[in-house]
């Protein structure tokens, strides 16, 4: 079952301008009724492309809802396909009335199958696997008809978890040994239950509000890729991301067996100052200040969260079982948690005895609801100041992996190095156009620049990028483009469309403008294409915004009147030479193959089930692999320090010592990193040789 909650902020760029709607109100006692009145509302009062209801729109939503559900096609009959089948094109007439008719009957009939598959599960892997018989599974299930009998989906379920043991016995003995001995057998067909009870705990514990979710995303997904219906819990997952704090005990938490277990402890978190509780301990009951305990066992995962998390300063009693089986009571004070692997932060890099700046920034992050908290852009300012007194010659930027955030971050972020001009444009329904400028003419970082960028790189990251770019102030270093997402989101709060409810509707994260570069060019598909490209391993399996459902078009607009920072024949020049290098190094051309090889062992939809014909499948891959062994023993040579500002702070603390130990690890395994360096090693013996020019007069 493919049940697809799209609950953490990517690739969203957030607006806090022009963007309102009527004082109109809803009431209705139905609350599935009164949140397709609200989100059809919000859509076509607010969504940056208009889109008609019809019967294609019809079709799509119906394939959409039954594929998110039953995508591996192991659950639904034919038959039950048969039911569903009459109201394909039906759904945009159900929208429009709000009725509920084809949604109840899939909810319905998901239930139950679910129930029955459940029911004999443990039959099947407890009955022993013979991995001696010759038989394949079938793994195109794209391709694949539905089956006709209940005993066909056994069928399904036998051979999906008896590949699924097959993988674990083979990852277990590895390329040594060719015969399956009991005791592997039995310690992998119990991981396998273990991980089918979990999942059929999870399926349980959705109640009608997710699957109801789930429909509405379904219409919300033909409009484009990133308009999104968050309901209340997954709109808090959403501010949690999107500002990187929370109220709360400090824990990440998970639900193994029906219990409720610590997987992490948060740095800088109520738990970790007070050393309260460990990684494995079980929380077994939550009491709030003067109430009675609650037992949280067999309970929704979310609400058992809710439950522990709390306003900062009140306390929070846990009951909790530890690894040793102690079972205690723990009083803790809930404070301000801060999620550091979102924050940037920052490391120094030295290459033949000079100093090169490095920071990393995971997302665009800003707390809406408290603008004098720390953001993005600020973070940054103030990594850069620390750098900079540590005498760096050069700055890399990383925004790899970066899925966006706040655009107003991005406006003063891009600020931070250039004097002043556009950043953005953005254009809203009606051909609207707005550009976004840095109206400051303080530069914080006037050196050489470098950003890295990969294919998921999106939204924020790309226009500040794009922008660097286009004012030829930093060498773009990265996949041969970004993820390609030129569109901006709001968030609404559906709430404020209801009158007289204790409903909580959620919000919609939904699809406002479109954002272009100064040069008038849109991201939106084609991405920021890098200066230097650097070949990796996914090239040809994934494309970016190009591979998502119904994304919004390329276009382009008007350019807005901007003026370089240095000589573009400069920049091509340096990107020129890096290129011939990167092309013609062995290295890369391995990786590049390799790339081509993952692309092969995708295609392959048909696998054997027999220990023997996998396990000599799986041989050829690994001798195929141990050509690529060399890729994984790279070593950049270059030394990683801490900042003098914050060196005998983290020198103080064991665990923030040993995560940036084993950051500075990372960083020497990294080939973007030494790339970028050689870039800053030219850019700042040019500079220093006073051979670079500038165009404005900026220095």
């Amino acid at each position: 079952m493919k049940i697809n909650f799209l609950h953490i902020v990517v690739f969203s760029a957030l607006v806090l301008f022009g963007f309102s709607f009527s004082g109109k109100k809803f009431s209705d006692p139905n609350k599935e009724k009164l949140l397709i009145e609200v989100v059809k509302y919000v859509v076509e009062k607010g969504h940056y492309k208009s889109v008609d209801i019809n019967d294609n729109i019809s079709e799509k939503i119906y394939n959409n809802y039954i594929n998110q559900i039953d995508g591996q096609k192991r659950f639904f009959l034919q038959s039950d396909l048969r039911q569903f089948e009459k109201y394909k094109y039906k759904l945009d007439n159900q929208l429009k009335d709000y009725d509920l008719t084809f949604f109840n009957l899939v909810f319905e009939t998901s239930i139950q199958r679910i129930k029955e598959v459940k029911s004999y599960y443990n039959e099947i892997i407890n009955s022993k696997f013979d991995f001696s018989f010759d038989e394949t599974i079938d793994l195109d299930y794209e391709n694949k008809t539905y089956a006709r009998s209940k005993k066909d989906i056994k069928e399904r379920w036998r051979k999906q978890l008896k590949y699924s043991t097959l993988d674990v016995i083979s990852l277990k003995l590895g390329d040594s040994i060719d015969i399956i001995d009991e005791e592997t057998r039995d310690e992998s067909m119990l991981l396998i239950k273990k991980n089918t009870d979990d999942f059929f705990q999870y399926v349980e514990e959705m109640d009608r509000d997710d699957w109801f979710a789930n429909y509405i995303n379904s219409f919300l997904n033909q409009l484009d890729p990133h308009t999104v219906y968050f309901n209340p819990d997954e709109k808090d997952k959403f501010d949690t991301n999107i500002s990187g704090k929370f109220n709360g005990i400090g824990a990440r938490l998970t639900k193994t067996e029906g219990a409720v277990k610590i997987v992490d402890i948060i740095v800088g978190g109520p738990i970790w100052k007070d050393k309260l509780l460990d990684i494995g301990d079980i929380i077994l009951k939550v009491a709030q200040e003067g109430k009675d305990p609650v037992d949280i066992i067999g309970m929704k995962l979310d609400d058992a969260i809710k439950l522990i998390k709390g306003p900062a300063d009140s306390y929070v009693t846990l009951t909790v079982k530890k690894i040793t089986g102690d079972i205690n009571e723990v009083l803790i004070k809930r404070g301000l948690v801060e999620l550091e692997e979102l924050y940037a932060k920052s490391t120094l890099i030295n290459k033949n005895n000079k100093n090169y700046g490095y920071i990393s920034l995971p997302k665009f992050y800003i707390d809406f609801s408290d603008k004098k908290s720390r953001n993005s852009a600020n973070d940054v300012k103030n990594e850069i100041i620390k750098l900079k007194n540590n005498g760096i010659s050069g700055l890399i930027l990383d925004l790899r992996n970066n899925g966006g955030g706040a655009l107003q971050t991005v406006v003063d972020m891009t600020g931070l190095f250039i004097e002043k001009g556009p950043i953005v444009q953005v254009k809203s329904t009606g051909n609207r156009k707005q550009v976004l400028f840095d109206k400051d003419p303080k530069i914080i970082w006037d050196g050489p620049l470098v950003i890295l960028m990969n294919k998921m790189s999106a939204s924020a990251s790309e226009i500040l990028a794009g922008a660097l770019q286009d004012y030829n102030r930093a060498v773009i270093i990265g996949n041969e483009k970004s993820f390609g997402k030129g569109t901006v989101q709001n968030v609404i709060d559906l709430n404020r469309f209801i009158s007289n409810s204790t409903y909580d509707l959620g919000a919609i994260k939904i699809t406002t403008d479109k954002f272009y570069r100064i040069n008038g060019e849109s991201v939106q598909l084609e991405g920021v294409k890098s200066d230097i490209v650097i070949p990796d391993s996914y090239k040809y399996i994934f494309n970016g915004e190009n591979d998502e459902k119904n994304p919004l078009e390329w276009d382009k607009i008007d350019a807005a009147s901007f003026e370089k920072w240095y000589n573009k024949d400069f920049v091509n020049n340096i990107s020129l030479k890096i290129q011939s290098q990167i092309d013609n190094d062995d290295y890369y051309s391995l990786i590049n193959d390799r790339a081509k090889w993952l692309k092969d062992r995708q295609l392959n939809k048909s696998v054997s089930l027999n220990f023997n014909s996998y396990n000599k499948f799986l041989n050829q891959q690994r001798d195929k692999n141990k050509k690529y062994e060399s890729l994984n023993k790279y070593e950049n040579n270059l030394s990683f320090k801490l900042l003098k500002a914050e060196r005998q702070f983290i020198m103080s603390n064991k665990e923030l010592l040993n995560s940036r130990n084993r950051w500075h690890r990372n960083l020497t395994k990294d080939l973007y990193v030494d790339e970028g360096v050689k870039v800053l090693e030219i850019l700042s013996s040019l500079e220093k040789n006073s051979e670079l020019l500038l165009v404005n007069n900026q220095k």
